[in-house]
């Protein structure tokens, strides 16, 4: 099969399906956050941590559970487990509401959760938790990406009171 200019064809992007016939399958899916939770999220895991001299840490770290969160113009994918690994995935056109918690202590270390209410009959409500960023900015580019996914799709959503 030949390019367009009649040389070999392009090569598929890093990360692209490329099937039998040569299609590239490639999205303009963009990763809006990747990151996983904070280890010391809050004053008390801090003043916990001064207690134990550092001992905490390695409790925090199995209860962290090996976590990692990707949010993308299309999806959230949440990667959990340290030795076994389970996949998350929820397409953002499936996102009804959002609730941005920022509780005093998370808002001192810069960290906070953000709860997507959704339409997924396995998941209704995803929390993503202890995120080390600034959630309320984060919240505003997923609403925006979620209000973008929903008109590609043409999905509408109607509120019966």
């Amino acid at each position: 099969m030949l390019g367009p200019s009649g040389g070999p064809p392009p090569a598929a992007p890093a990360g692209a399906i490329q099937p039998a016939g040569g299609q590239n399958l490639a999205t303009n899916e963009q990763v809006l956050f990747e990151g996983e939770p904070a280890l010391v999220s809050s004053i008390g895991i801090v003043f916990l941590l001064l207690f134990t001299a550092g001992l905490a840490a390695i409790w925090l770290y199995f209860r962290r559970g090996g976590v990692r969160y990707k949010i993308t113009t299309q999806r959230v994918v949440i990667d959990r487990g340290i030795f076994s690994k389970t996949m998350e995935q929820l397409d953002l056109y499936r996102i009804n509401d959002f609730t941005v918690d920022r509780p005093f202590g998370q808002r001192l270390l810069g960290t906070g959760n953000i709860q997507l209410t959704t339409f997924d009959k396995t998941t209704p409500i995803v929390t993503l938790e202890h995120l080390k960023t600034d959630v309320v900015k984060l919240y505003e580019t997923l609403r925006v990406a979620v209000e973008t996914a929903k008109q590609s799709r043409g999905v509408r959503v109607l509120d019966m009171e």
